[in-house]
């Protein structure tokens, strides 16, 4: 099944493709914004420079995840909102091209950055990277910042991980997360995804397989994992909140994830429904603006 379809996200795009006014933070590597599929004039550059000369796996994952948020509509790539504002901060440290597994970032980093992008006014964060066990104080650290973006009405969208184990993380457990699961195209999760209390509590499931979006080199690549399914997460926030501006943090976070108070037991998460999210907030949009 095409992964737009999967999660209710074909008919939400074709009500909007995203405001500018809503702006996402993009906590990955950087983003090649020459690549001629790319929605360029959607992304603000905060901290490195963009791409290099030579382009590195940071550079290459950057611009994958770029690619199913605001790149062209028409081409390969999934363009879920390519009328938001990309807000590209990059955190991870750069590696050789063939080093994918060596992608990191240090819990200091990425406090850093989620505090940088709430400031500058994102709305949503997308974060598709991984953290070693940080010490007591870098979790109290980052805890901090995913406090700071609780308090400023911004949601934090992260990667459950790929190494296929069950538990959670430091990041993946705040209660203000959204931690996302790959799922297939058969609407099952994958194999490679972390699964836990905290990821079937908070989390979603989303498209983590075999999916299609940009190279930093041009053209397209096949790519798979949660850091995919991560950004269809945050492209329906994109959307939703285009389309319903007044919605508050909490009724976009209760129509995404269908809580509304209930406790799930689960260490899977529900398949994303953007579509049933967008049907909620419509009926809470209207609701209000009768009273």
């Amino acid at each position: 099944m095409n992964p737009l379809d999967l999660v209710g996200l074909s008919p939400l795009m074709k009500l909007t493709s995203g405001e500018s006014e809503v702006t996402i933070g993009l906590l990955d590597g950087p983003v090649a914004v020459d690549h001629p599929e790319l929605n360029a004039e959607s992304i603000r550059l905060s901290g490195d420079t963009p791409c290099l000369p030579k382009r590195s796996t940071a550079c290459r994952h950057g611009t994958f995840v770029a690619g199913i948020l605001v790149a062209r509509r028409g081409g390969m790539a999934p363009a879920i909102c390519p009328g938001c504002t990309v807000l590209s901060r990059p955190v991870f440290t750069e590696t050789a091209p063939d080093e994918e597994h060596s992608l990191s970032v240090s819990v200091q980093r990425l406090a850093t950055a989620v505090r940088e992008c709430v400031d500058a006014g994102a709305r949503v964060l997308n974060v598709s990277a991984g953290t070693a066990q940080p010490s007591t104080r870098q979790e109290r650290e980052l805890h901090a910042a995913l406090d700071h973006a609780a308090a400023h009405g911004a949601l934090v969208v992260v990667a459950a991980g790929n190494q296929g184990t069950l538990g959670s993380s430091a990041l993946t457990r705040h209660p203000w997360v959204i931690p996302v699961v790959g799922y297939d195209s058969e609407g099952r999760p994958s194999a490679h995804s972390n699964l836990g209390s905290s990821m079937g509590r908070l989390g979603l499931g989303a498209p983590g397989e075999n999916v299609v979006s940009l190279s930093d080199h041009g053209g397209v690549r096949t790519q798979h994992g949660t850091s995919v399914a991560t950004a269809f997460v945050t492209g329906a926030i994109g959307l939703l909140w285009s389309r319903f501006p007044q919605a508050d943090v909490a009724e976009v976070k209760n129509a995404l994830t269908g809580c509304h108070g209930r406790r799930r037991t689960s260490v899977v998460p529900p398949l994303l429904d953007a579509w049933k999210a967008h049907r909620m907030l419509s009926a809470t949009q209207s609701g209000r603006a009768a009273e």
